[in-house]
């Protein structure tokens, strides 16, 4: 398991939208986040899980989130604006974003593969992380220390057989991450090489991460007859999304991080 000790005030005054944050993985981000003193920015599909998520939260002494209902599916453009527009008018920043939101699709051979399915996988799993990125890096930019994290998968690393759009979908997680990093990256060494004042400045870092297998109910999903207990749960594997969300991982960057390793792996360009 990644070991990593988080201090108290690790995410204090930070601004963190997460997606998928209504169950599983995301819960426990949003969770986790708020309790080492971050405002979470809650998106997801079903209210429902987002509220209760919310309420959770309040219970416990977090700063008080916000809900954003989004379904990822059926979002177009202008959704995305409105998200950014809407968190601007409320925080005036953002200091990270988790894309946690997939869908796992058929678990089949690309040759029987329902191009329905792959076309809405690939719009939840890729092309909203995109959509959503791009109309709030300006939000980011404004932060002293902000960072995004991409969700990976042991088969977005390397490819398996039957895990078709899902596979194809990581692997798509993995290459915007290193894309954005590289981008981000050139740009922060442009400002430093033209030395312009340290307030005109950002700090934007791009990572992934692979969860392992987590007891969740996406992998309950694809592995049926797998005993869960044998797997952590979403609150374990959490160190290291604290890590790079937090001042620690300050100059890390287009790098694939396993959640439960404390090994780190660098990303190839």
């Amino acid at each position: 398991m990644f070991e990593y000790q988080a201090p108290e005030n690790l995410l204090q005054d930070k601004k963190i939208l997460v997606t998928g944050a209504g169950d599983g993985i995301g819960r426990a981000a949003a969770l986790m986040f708020a309790k080492y003193g971050a405002t979470v920015v809650l998106l997801g599909r079903t209210v429902s899980k987002l509220e209760a998520v919310y309420d959770e939260i309040e219970e416990h002494g977090g700063a008080k989130p916000a809900i954003i209902p989004l379904n990822l599916e059926g979002a177009a453009e202008k959704d995305y604006d409105d998200v950014a527009v809407s968190i601007e008018n409320e925080f005036g920043k953002l200091d990270g974003i988790l894309h946690n939101a997939a869908l796992l699709g058929s678990l089949t051979t690309l040759e029987q593969y329902e191009v329905p399915v792959w076309n809405q996988l690939m719009q939840v799993n890729v092309t909203a992380p995109f959509m959503l990125t791009r109309a709030l890096i300006p939000l980011l930019r404004l932060s002293d220390d902000a960072s995004i994290i991409f969700t990976s998968s042991s088969v977005g690393r390397k490819g398996k057989a039957f895990w078709g759009a899902y596979s194809v979908s990581k692997f798509a997680n993995e290459g915007m991450m290193q894309v954005l990093a590289d981008e981000l990256d050139d740009e922060q060494h442009n400002k430093r090489v033209t030395d312009e004042p340290d307030d005109e400045q950002h700090n934007v870092r791009v990572n992934s991460i692979n969860p392992g297998a987590t007891r969740t109910n996406m992998r309950a999903s694809a592995y049926p007859a797998e005993n869960p207990i044998h797997n952590p749960t979403p609150e374990e594997i959490m160190p290291v999304y604290l890590y790079l969300m937090g001042e620690a991982s300050q100059g890390i960057t287009g790098q694939a991080f396993d959640a439960q390793s404390n090994t780190q792996k660098a990303s190839e360009t």
